[in-house]
């Protein structure tokens, strides 16, 4: 009977004691909004906009025509930086909008043809609770991007 008790009662507490470690999307989400404030806060003229989703924009420069959607395909020039300005990744992609993180798929649709756009983007629109390459887990991003074109 003893054995049986451990083998019921010994995950049981393993599992427990785990669950302190288990990720907290809210107290995440909180600690993204801060420091994106305190990050948009430090540059007086940066006035960036959050939009619904909680991702801080600024339109740098308009651009003309229209604006891409969700379902558009973009060529853009970007640079990826995490908040203590450390670049990630840079470059010039061709893509469907739809294949990016929530963060460009929320942002991007503001800015038009020609446009450059900043996106300040909370841990969950971006990778989240998961580390990618050399983006951190749970890490705010910062883009600047130009929409060279979309269709």
């Amino acid at each position: 009977m003893k054995k049986f008790l451990l083998f019921v009662f010994a995950p049981l507490v393993i599992l427990t004691s785990c669950s302190k470690d288990k990720f907290d999307a809210s107290k995440q989400a909180a600690t993204d909004d801060a420091a994106i404030k305190a990050y948009v806060g430090t540059d007086t003229a940066f006035h960036a906009t959050a939009d619904g989703s909680g991702v801080y924009y600024k339109i740098v420069t308009q651009g003309t025509g229209a604006n891409p959607t969700t379902n558009s395909t973009v060529k853009v020039t970007y640079t990826g930086k995490l908040l203590d300005g450390t670049t990630f990744d840079s470059g010039t992609i061709n893509q469907s909008l739809q294949g990016l993180i929530k963060g460009w798929q929320s942002g991007l649709p503001y800015v038009k043809t020609g446009g450059r756009i900043i996106l300040v983007i909370p841990s969950r629109e971006g990778y989240g609770n998961s580390a990618a390459g050399s983006i951190p887990a749970n890490s705010v991003l910062v883009f600047t991007i130009d929409l060279l074109s979309f269709s």
